[in-house]
């Protein structure tokens, strides 16, 4: 590996490398969320609400043993993970059993809830990793997850945005910034990662009509959570399966398709489908605010 380098937003050079080296050879009996979390301070490593940017931490000190360059402990949460990842079958089945088709007019008002317990988070971890085709394993990084009922208390789905998608052409164009605006912008764009209305509702209009709430929330949420607010919000819509009707009409913005190349095999043939990429813009000055170089506190 040629330093310095960058990974997770960092610039990570022989010094970086030295100060994660003694935090693991000081104290043996640190774990990796110890580790990382003691990196972020050391570095002041926060993300705009001054929480720790944890997450990030952990997923670069991964990425530098994978490498080689350090040597992390082992980890000491294998069973537990494993237990997050266990679906809920019980209450996934009493949930097949839901067949509604009605009028959106008969569902109102809808509940739309930001998802915070325990007890809703497994929910929302049930639903898409028994109804949605990619499944869940869990997000990394800011997000932000919802729970949908009507008004009898019935759930309908679940919707998760998260964190941009790291380089995207035909979005990068139609904002029109430069590398480093990009870099510094990103944080703005919230991704609708998931998107699941469960398979026994038929109610027309009703994904345009959540699509559109949540934008109309979600940077509030946002603010409120991270500490700054989102600009725009994206999506990619894989082509063989999808047409992407619902954002269609809920006034997203076709920009164009991906290449169906990843993040980690930028170079020779296509390893992912190709999907359509879909933006909607929150604020009228979007494309002029993301392109700033600098982000103001209030943008």
């Amino acid at each position: 590996m040629e330093l310095p380098r960058t990974i997770q937003g960092r610039q990570i050079g022989a010094n970086e490398l030295a100060t994660i080296r003694g935090l693991i050879t000081s104290h043996p009996g640190w774990h990796r969320t110890r580790i990382s979390q003691e990196l972020c301070r050391e570095w002041n490593w926060c993300n705009e609400a001054g929480q720790l940017k944890d997450i990030a931490a952990r997923s670069l000190l991964r990425k530098l043993d994978q490498q080689g360059l350090i040597q992390l402990p082992a980890p000491v949460r294998s069973a537990n993970n494993a237990f997050r990842n266990r679906s809920d079958r019980q209450g996934t089945l009493e949930l097949e059993s839901l067949q509604i088709e009605v009028r959106l007019l008969d569902l109102q008002p809808l509940r739309i809830l930001r998802v915070s317990q325990t007890s809703d988070a497994q929910l929302f971890r049930t639903l898409l990793q028994q109804h949605h085709y990619l499944g869940y394993s869990g997000p990394v990084g800011e997000n932000l997850k919802y729970l949908v009922y009507d008004c009898q208390g019935r759930v309908l789905g679940c919707l998760l945005y998260g964190a941009a998608a790291w380089r995207v052409a035909s979005r990068d164009r139609f904002i029109g910034w430069d590398e480093a605006a990009r870099k510094s912008g990103l944080s703005r764009i919230a991704n609708n990662m998931r998107f699941l209305i469960l398979p026994g509702i038929r109610v027309p209009h009703l994904a345009s009509h959540l699509l559109a709430i949540i934008s109309r929330r979600i940077s509030s949420d946002w603010q409120e959570k991270y500490g700054h607010p989102i600009l725009l919000l994206e999506t990619f819509v894989e082509q063989q399966r999808f047409a992407g009707t619902c954002y269609k009409a809920a006034n997203w913005i076709s920009v164009g398709e991906t290449t169906g190349r990843t993040r980690n095999h930028s170079n020779g043939a296509p390893m992912a489908p190709v999907k359509s990429v879909w933006l909607y813009p929150l604020h009228r000055s979007f494309a002029k605010r993301l392109a700033g170089s600098v982000m103001r506190p209030d943008a």
